[in-house]
């Protein structure tokens, strides 16, 4: 795939994963598509193939990041948050065992 091609698709997969995590959340959906277009901006005149690839990984490997590892939170009281997982997050939990489980 060309250069431009996974540009483009770092660029997308940025904003479409922006969409699912901050859901609902005005505020955080605009301040992350101004932050990633301000980078992409930045950006936009590297010639050096070997800039543009790091940057492309670091652009895959925040968007892993934010797919993974936020959570929303909205505040429902004095002293009280009200935690919205997405689906990716609930994952069956298996208790730990000292014995292993038999192959059937």
């Amino acid at each position: 795939m060309g250069t431009r091609l996974k540009v483009l698709s770092t660029f997308k997969a940025l904003h479409r994963t922006r969409l699912a995590v901050f859901k609902d959340d005005d505020r955080a959906l605009t301040a992350a598509r101004l932050k990633i277009n301000e980078e992409f901006r930045k950006n936009k005149n590297e010639t050096s193939e070997e800039n543009i690839n790091k940057m492309i990984k670091m652009g895959s490997d925040v968007e892993i990041v934010l797919r993974e590892s936020v959570l929303q939170m909205e505040h429902i009281g004095d002293k009280k948050l009200l935690l919205r997982p997405r689906e990716s997050h609930m994952l069956e939990n298996v208790p730990y065992c000292d014995q292993p489980r038999k192959k059937s």
